[in-house]
């Protein structure tokens, strides 16, 4: 099971460099609701990031994968090379497209629900990263509480721009406020190269793993 969380733990790290998500979590906090507001916000993406995660797990799970000794060899190349092509495919500059915001101060429950979901629905880039690390938990050895234990650390993690806005301010009001902008500046102007990076350099050692337990 640690094998495999350390092999799932940078894809949830990397999911979680969404500034557009951490945005709206943070104007969720400044309306109207508040707190209530934001709480729903961060359920409706967690939920719709559970039910993708989940059923990539239970759809790899469920066909049956021919027993070869290079399963696991070749199964570590074609995801090492699927993140290469996926960090090479991200260092391209791509024009920003901010999402358009309707009457968000007078967001309200039910709303708020819906934009979250809405939200991670549409974050193609947190949702692809999450195909890797599924089926690297359904290609496990793993009986079903720990596979569970992993499809929950791997949602916590990627939604952590839907919750963590939500603790803080929860903890300490005012200097998460400071915190959370400062953060913000941080991944809106560093977030790709790190999702770059992070992506390569995993993709390198999952393929040299690979060519090593496959020869």
């Amino acid at each position: 099971m640690i094998q495999t969380l350390l092999l799932i733990l940078p894809f949830g790290l990397t999911g979680a460099l969404s500034p557009i998500m951490l945005t709206e979590q943070t104007m969720m906090l400044a309306t109207s609701g508040g707190l209530q507001a934001g709480r729903r916000y961060a359920a409706g993406a967690a939920l719709v990031l559970l039910a993708f995660v989940a059923v990539l797990v239970l759809f790899g799970s469920v066909i049956s994968l021919p027993q070869e000794p290079k399963l696991d060899a070749n199964l570590d190349i074609a995801i090492g090379l699927a993140l290469v092509a996926l960090s090479l495919f991200l260092r391209k500059p791509r024009i920003h497209r901010h999402r358009k915001k309707q009457h968000e101060s007078h967001l309200g429950g039910s709303t708020a629900f819906g934009f979250g979901a809405i939200s991670m629905a549409t974050n193609f880039t947190t949702l692809a990263l999450m195909i890797p690390p599924s089926k690297i938990i359904a290609a496990s050895e793993l009986e079903f509480p720990a596979r569970e234990i992993l499809v929950l650390v791997l949602v916590v993690m990627a939604s952590t721009p839907a919750w963590l806005p939500l603790a803080l301010t929860a903890v300490a009001p005012g200097p998460a406020e400071r915190g959370l902008r400062a953060f913000g500046r941080l991944i809106e102007e560093r977030g790709r190269l790190l999702t770059v990076l992070l992506l390569g350099a995993l993709g390198l050692l999952l393929i040299l793993r690979g060519i090593v337990n496959g020869g």
